[in-house]
């Protein structure tokens, strides 16, 4: 995992490691499922309100704009001020495995909170959370020539790729 800077806000830089705001293009032509919409608002929700965030060159605020094509995930940094800052398109192919068992673990996880006990449940959603992880991780070690960030923001936007190429 990437070491990351401690803030103390001392020097001003406090804000400058963020996404201040966050665009997602989701594909009209799929839909999604209730609980799929519910995870995409929380992670542009937990996004928001706290992230590490920052790349090699340009500091931040940052607004990110992400968008998936049929193999690649797109991330476009912008400024503030909507001015690029940087782009990149990353192969979807190393998450497929890792997304495909997620989705199969969440719909698992879903369907025990109707039918299960509270234990069952809750090993179904151990093995969601290190799912999670997992694409998190590669996700970070993916992103490191690029930007930092941290474990929670990582797992955050790992959620939004998932989101965006669910198929339903």
């Amino acid at each position: 995992m990437n070491e990351l800077p401690s803030d103390d806000g001392a020097n001003g830089d406090k804000n400058k490691n963020i996404i201040a705001q966050l665009h997602v293009e989701l594909d009209p032509n799929k839909r999604i499922t209730a609980e799929q919409q519910h995870e995409h608002s929380v992670a542009i929700y937990d996004i928001l309100d706290e992230n590490y965030f920052s790349l090699q060159e340009h500091e931040g605020p940052y607004c990110l704009h992400l968008r998936t094509d049929s193999r690649h995930i797109h991330f476009d940094v912008r400024n503030e001020s909507e001015q690029p800052l940087t782009g990149f398109v990353m192969a979807l192919g190393p998450f497929r495995r890792i997304i495909r068992d997620y989705f199969e673990v969440c719909e698992t996880y879903y369907d025990a909170i109707r039918t299960k006990s509270p234990s069952q449940i809750q090993t179904i959603d151990m093995g969601r959370r290190a799912l999670h992880n997992e694409g998190a991780e590669l996700l970070i070690g993916r992103l490191q020539k690029y930007i930092n960030t941290d474990q929670a923001t990582s797992r955050r936007i790992f959620t939004l790729i998932c989101v965006m190429i669910a198929r339903k």
